[in-house]
C-alpha cells in the first residue's frame, strides 16, 4: 500500500554556486558524513549532492510535511545498498512522521530513484507500508 509519494528536481548548478559561496557550512547542514563523502569522492560533488538533495525534498513531500513540523534535512539520508540501489534513512522528526502514517501491524519501506542530466538532477520517493509478516 502506497501512504506517500514525492518527487523533485533541482538545478546542479545552483548546488555549484551554492558551494562556492557557504562551502563546508551549507554541506554540513544539510548532508551527513555518508552523502559529503560519497560526492567529494566524485569528479563533481554538486552532481552528487543535487541528487542527495532533491531525494531529501522529494521525501520531505511523501512524508506531507515538507521541512515542518519537526522534519529536518538531515533526518533523511539517501544511503545505498550493496548493489548500488539508493534508499533513504530514516531518523528524529521524519521517523515520527513515518511512524504516524505507517497502519497498524506493518513496516514502512522508503525506496529512492536518483538520476541526472546536467544541469539538472532528479529524485523520486515512494513510502508504502508492508505487512510485518510478508503476506
Amino acid at each position: 500500500m502506497i501512504i506517500g509519494i514525492g518527487t523533485d528536481l533541482c538545478d546542479i548548478r545552483r548546488i555549484e554556486r551554492t558551494l562556492a559561496r557557504f562551502g563546508d557550512r551549507f554541506v554540513t547542514r544539510l548532508f551527513d558524513d555518508f552523502e559529503r563523502r560519497k560526492a567529494f569522492r566524485r569528479q563533481n560533488p554538486a552532481a552528487s549532492l543535487a541528487q542527495s538533495f532533491a531525494a531529501k525534498e522529494a521525501c520531505a513531500k511523501a512524508l506531507g510535511t515538507g521541512f515542518r513540523q519537526g522534519v529536518f534535512w538531515r533526518d533523511m539520508v539517501v544511503r545505498n545498498h550493496p548493489t548500488g540501489q539508493p534508499y533513504m534513512r530514516i531518523t528524529g522528526g521524519a521517523q515520527v512522521r513515518l511512524q504516524s502514517l505507517t497502519p497498524e501491524g506493518m513496516t514502512a519501506r522508503v525506496d529512492v530513484s536518483q538520476t541526472d542530466e546536467y544541469p539538472l538532477a532528479h529524485a523520486m520517493v515512494v513510502i508504502s507500508a508492508v505487512s510485518r509478516d510478508g503476506k
